[in-house]
């Protein structure tokens, strides 16, 4: 067999670039061809070839169309992106809706397969110029094997493991492992990656042995949770209860404690093997104001030029997505461009809704609520500082606008509402912010709910044209989910102290107060600090589906928020408008939408379908429950 050398350069050459890795040895001119048994006893040849399998990772999570707005996290702002499909519950086999490259499943057997080949030939290879770096490439290999395999299990249940390279006229037919199987396997791969990563010097943006055990941590954790805990499933979804193949979908039977005994043990060897995270040693909650700041800086990572970070909030990276300036085409790299606002000649992509929002606390450790007047009449005073840190809101500070807007609006606030102002004769009108989709700067692409992203944009005030990208990396596992994932496993087995004693680390780090809860109040107290902390990151439209919350939380309808602004009475303003309590009384009402997506749950959503041209290329391939007709 014989590989085309320029193709494996070339993948080498483009994922280097990506992963900020050294491409020195590829600075040769190759020959048109070389064997492939040269390519696996030479370093630089074998390390191109598990590098490009990095590509399968894509932009991470900045896609411009986030996993957010398939959750109660965010909506997509534009239409005719297949969301609605989604959203709405019409998912079916010739149907699948919008479907991202970082859990396809073409490009995931694409980059399993190359996996394949690394594994099969770095093995099995008599000589190698140098076995430190073979084993760490081969340990890399494994850990992309089990990554690719966990995206594939997290959305559609158990899939055919294949770990063999398949050649040319095979019968390429076959069935679907058991979960129990997948799993297995996944944790075997993830463990083969520690023991080969083991004492290897970390590179950015590859796998290390921490990378690995996080891997293994966040398998074990969902194996445990309830949807894949089937006689636990059943009761809580009678399309489970009648699916005949089970097996496919979770464990049928065996010990439940067991699976999350070993959950916890695998979140307590990243806690033990990793660096400590970020500011995790706090024994008294910090101000509102240093919160806000350390959920920015680990967000950033140190990637902003906002002299008011923390750098060091990059340590909370465990595995990431690394990008670089020279590569100005990187969408990843306009996460700012796409999620912006509009009033800043921004695209409004994936907006925070009214679910999400009402969700922070406020500062004392209470939830908000519409119905007490005080907080309804200032909803967004002496929140959770994280919600500063995450969501634009109307009148939050944000950039200079006249650096691309114009001199429309010096106080460089968010304008989501509709204000009264006179105009140059006296005469009373109102007008709508420059932030909405009536905005007198871009009326065709402002946020539908009120709100925008503000978590991974940086701050830097420089960075405000559309045509500036920035370098934030995607956080693939960060430290603070394998502290979730140990608070989760322990509150399962009753350990209940132990659970409060991390759970309030993550709130004293962003400036909350402890909680003391025990039981059922500390897991619904731990699930509402996940899905703050972990915003926007890929967690929740996992979350809710494997804990089985997904039909009152996925499933409500939408909720934006209408601002009116209107004078006090002996009170104006003439334009530029800028937000001012002592000018206007402002109102506030959550509104419920429809017409942009009409939420909806239905229970085959809990995984995806495989697509009818899957299933006609696969006999074997049995299609999961509620996609058959």
């Amino acid at each position: 067999m014989k590989f085309k050398y320029k193709s494996i350069i070339a993948l080498g050459l483009f994922a280097g670039g990506l992963w900020s890795c050294s491409t020195d040895f590829l600075d040769v001119t190759p020959p048109s061809e070389i064997a492939g048994d040269q390519v696996w006893t030479d370093g630089a040849l074998s390390e191109a070839f598990v590098t490009g399998i990095y590509q399968g990772l894509q932009q991470g999570g900045f896609s411009e169309q986030m996993l957010a707005s398939l959750s109660d996290e965010a909506v997509f702002t534009h239409t005719g992106r297949n969301i609605n499909t989604v959203n709405e519950g019409s998912l079916s086999p010739s149907n699948l809706g919008w479907v991202d490259d970082t859990y396809g499943w073409s490009p995931m057997y694409t980059r399993i397969r190359a996996t394949n080949i690394a594994i099969q030939n770095l093995k099995n290879v008599a000589t190698f110029t140098d076995q430190t770096l073979k084993d760490r490439i081969l340990g890399e290999a494994y850990f992309l094997r089990a990554y690719y395999y966990q995206q594939l299990v997290r959305y559609y249940g158990s899939v055919p493991l294949i770990k063999k390279v398949y050649d040319l006229n095979e019968d390429y037919s076959i069935e679907r492992n058991t979960f129990d199987d997948c799993i297995k396997s996944i944790v075997s791969d993830a463990d083969s990656a520690a023991l080969l990563l083991d004492g290897k010097s970390a590179v950015k943006g590859r796998a290390s042995k921490v990378a690995a055990l996080a891997l293994k941590s966040r398998v074990l954790l969902y194996a445990a949770s309830d949807l894949h805990d089937i006689p636990t499933a059943k009761t809580k979804s009678t399309l489970i209860a009648g699916f005949a193949n089970p097996e496919f979908l979770g464990y049928v039977s065996g010990d439940r404690a067991a699976r999350w005994t070993a959950a916890q043990a695998a979140a307590k060897a990243v806690i033990d093997g990793g660096n400590g995270g970020y500011k995790l040693n706090l024994t008294a909650p910090e101000t509102a104001a240093q919160g806000r700041i350390n959920y920015t800086s680990m967000a950033m990572a140190g990637y902003s030029n906002d002299k008011t970070l923390d750098p060091t909030g990059g340590n909370e990276i465990i595995f990431g997505r690394f990008f670089t300036a020279s590569l100005t085409a990187d969408g990843a790299r306009q996460t700012g461009l796409n999620n912006g606002p509009n009033g800043y000649h921004n695209w409004a992509g994936n907006t925070p809704i009214g679910l999400l929002v009402d969700d922070y606390e406020m500062m004392d450790g209470t939830p908000f609520s519409w119905t007490n007047p005080t907080e309804k009449a200032n909803p967004y005073v002496n929140r959770d500082p994280r919600f500063y840190a995450t969501v634009m809101y109307d009148g939050a500070n944000w950039k200079p606008r006249n650096k691309i807007s114009g001199n429309v609006d010096p106080a460089n606030q968010i304008q989501t509402g509709a204000y009264d102002l006179l105009d140059d004769k006296g005469a009373l009108f109102n007008r709508k912010g420059l932030d909405t989709r009536s905005s007198s700067i871009e009326d065709w692409n402002g946020s539908r709910t009120g709100y925008y992203m503000r978590k991974f944009i940086d701050p830097n005030p420089d960075l405000v044209d559309n045509t500036d990208r920035q370098n934030i990396p995607w956080p693939f596992f960060r430290y603070t989910e394998a502290v979730f994932n140990y608070i989760e496993a322990s509150i399962e087995l009753g350990q209940d102290a132990v659970a409060l004693s991390w759970l309030n680390k993550i709130r004293f780090r962003a400036g909350m107060p402890a909680i003391k809860a025990a039981g059922t109040a500390l897991r619904d107290a731990y699930r509402h600090e996940r899905r703050i902390e972990m915003a926007y990151e890929e967690q929740r439209y996992h979350d809710a589906r494997r804990w089985m919350i997904a039909p009152t939380t996925l499933g409500r309808p939408l909720q934006f928020v209408s601002v009116i602004g209107k004078f006090k009475a002996g009170k104006s303003m003439k334009e530029p408008y800028h937000y001012d309590p002592t000018v206007y009384d402002y109102t506030y009402t959550p509104v419920e939408d429809k017409s942009h997506e009409n939420r909806t749950w239905v229970d085959k959503m809990y995984f995806r379908p495989f697509s009818r041209d899957e299933i006609n290329r696969n006999a074997k391939l049995m299609q999961n429950p509620g996609y058959d007709k």
